[in-house]
C-alpha cells in the first residue's frame, strides 16, 4: 500500500488522543475531572437556539449558502466591530464568513505560502498555526513567547534574512495557550515591522470576549496602520458557546482576504445559512444587551476558584487576564508530559502538557476552565491529595509505566514517545 503524504508527519503530537486512552484506563476505576480540551461547556443563549430553530424552517435553508456569507451577516459583523472596536469595516470587500476559525488559518497558508517561504508564527502556540504552514508545503519560524517578555514575541530578535524570506506573522491576543494579552503599544511594533519587511500579520482573536476584571481586549485593526499590512480572525465559538456550528470571520484588508476567498470558494460552500442567523443574532443582542452579555463573568469566576485552590494546595499560579485557560509552572523536577500524565495517573485530573504546543511550551501545562467550580475545587483537592507538587518522586507509579512502558503490575501499556 502507498503511504500518505509526509506533510503528515510535520503535524502537531496526538497528544489528545493519547489522552483520550490513558483517561480510558483510568476511568475505569474513578471518575477524571477533563481539564483538557477548550470546549465551551455551556449551551448559547435560548434566544439564539430559537433563532437556529426559525431560520431552519425558512424555505431556502438548506440551499447552498455561498462561501463569502450572506449580506445580512455580513452586514452585523460590520456593526459589531464599529460597536466593539470602532473599527470601520466595509462588508462587501473587508468581512468574510468562515467554517471555523481554525478552517481559515489552513485555508489562509494555501492562499498566501508556497514552498521555500518562512511563515513566523508563535512558540508555543495553537497547534494550526504551525500545522497549516506544514500542510502549505511553506516553513514555520517559531517566535519564542517567555514569561520574561509578558509571552510577547520579541520582533527585533527576528534575524533579517527571516524577516525578507516571511510571508506572512501570525499573532495571538488574548493567546492560546499561555493566556496572555497585548496593548495596542504592540500591534502597533507589529505594525511597523510588517511594513518594514513587507510581511502581512495575521491576529487570531478568538478570546476577544473572554476577558476578566474589567480588561477589555483590543482589536489588532485599532492599531494606526494595521489594516494596511493585516487581517483578523474571530469566532463564534467561545464567545457565545457555539463552537459545534463551525462559524467564524477574516476582516481586515480586502487585497489580503481576496486569495483566501478563492482558496474557499474551491473547496467549500460556506456556513449552512441557519448557522449564519443565529450568528446574526448573536452579534445583534450582544450590542443591543451592552457590557452585561458575556460569558466572560462564568470564566472569571472558575479562575477566581481553581487559582484560589491551588494556591492554598501550594501551587501558586499567575492569574491570566483572559481565555478559557490557565497556563502553570510545573514543580521541579518534572517535564511537562511526564507531569501531565502523572495528574492523570494519580489524581484523576486531565491537563495538556505544554510542549504539546511547542518546544517554548516545555516546563508548563495548560488547564481549561471547561467544568464547574465545584469540581475546579475537587481537582485542586485531588492535585494536592497526590503529593505530585512537592516535586518528582522516582518510585512514582506514573513515572515507572511512562519510562518502562509497564505498570506496577507488569501489564504492558503505550509508551509516551
Amino acid at each position: 500500500m502507498r503511504t500518505p503524504s509526509r506533510r503528515l508527519e510535520q503535524l502537531s503530537s496526538a497528544i489528545f488522543s493519547e489522552l483520550a486512552e490513558r483517561k480510558k484506563s483510568v476511568a475505569t476505576g474513578r471518575s477524571v475531572i477533563d481539564l483538557s480540551i477548550g470546549s465551551p461547556d455551556q449551551p448559547p443563549a435560548p434566544e439564539l437556539v430559537e433563532a437556529l430553530a426559525e431560520a431552519i424552517r425558512e424555505p431556502g435553508a438548506f440551499g447552498y449558502p455561498m462561501s463569502d456569507g450572506t449580506e445580512e451577516f455580513r452586514q452585523e459583523v460590520a456593526r459589531w466591530y464599529q460597536y466593539r472596536f470602532g473599527v470601520e469595516l466595509d462588508p462587501r470587500s473587508e468581512i468574510h464568513s468562515l467554517m471555523g476559525s481554525q478552517d481559515g488559518l489552513a485555508h489562509f497558508a494555501l492562499a498566501w505560502s508556497d514552498p521555500g517561504d518562512i511563515v513566523l508564527v508563535p512558540d508555543p502556540g495553537y497547534p494550526i498555526y504551525a500545522g497549516s504552514v506544514h500542510l502549505a508545503g511553506a516553513e514555520p519560524y517559531p517566535m519564542p513567547l517567555r514569561a520574561e517578555n509578558a509571552f510577547l514575541p520579541d520582533l527585533n530578535a527576528i534575524p533579517e534574512e527571516v524577516a525578507k524570506r516571511a510571508r506572512f506573522m501570525i499573532l495571538n491576543y488574548p493567546n492560546n495557550p499561555v493566556s496572555a494579552v497585548a496593548t495596542l503599544s504592540f500591534f502597533e511594533e507589529a505594525v511597523a515591522f510588517a511594513k518594514r519587511h513587507d510581511v502581512i500579520v495575521v491576529h487570531d482573536l478568538a478570546y476577544s470576549e473572554m476577558a476578566f476584571d474589567g480588561y477589555r481586549p483590543p482589536s489588532f485593526l485599532q492599531a494606526e496602520g494595521a489594516k494596511d499590512v493585516g487581517i483578523e480572525f474571530n469566532s463564534f465559538s467561545k464567545s457565545f458557546n457555539m463552537a459545534g456550528c463551525r462559524i467564524a470571520y477574516v476582516v481586515g484588508n480586502a487585497e489580503i482576504i481576496k486569495p483566501l476567498a478563492v482558496v474557499k470558494s474551491n473547496v467549500d460552500y460556506g456556513v449552512f445559512l441557519p448557522v449564519q442567523k443565529m450568528a446574526v443574532a448573536a452579534l445583534r443582542r450582544d450590542r443591543e444587551a451592552g457590557e452585561d452579555n458575556t460569558v466572560a463573568s462564568i470564566y472569571q469566576e472558575r479562575r477566581d476558584v481553581l487559582i484560589k485552590a491551588l494556591r492554598e494546595a501550594g501551587w501558586v499560579i499567575e492569574p491570566p487576564k483572559a481565555t478559557m485557560f490557565v497556563w502553570a509552572k510545573i514543580p521541579s523536577g518534572w517535564n511537562s508530559r511526564e507531569f501531565a500524565f502523572a495528574l492523570l495517573e494519580e489524581a484523576g485530573v486531565v491537563v495538556v502538557p505544554g510542549s504539546a504546543f511547542g518546544e517554548q511550551g516545555e516546563g508548563y501545562v495548560r488547564i481549561a476552565l471547561v467544568q464547574p467550580p465545584d469540581l475546579l475545587r475537587e481537582a485542586a483537592k485531588r492535585i494536592a491529595k497526590s503529593g505530585l507538587l512537592n516535586g518528582r518522586r522516582e518510585q512514582n507509579r506514573c513515572i515507572s509505566c511512562c519510562e518502562s512502558g509497564k505498570d506496577t503490575s507488569g501489564t504492558t501499556k503505550t509508551t509516551i514517545n
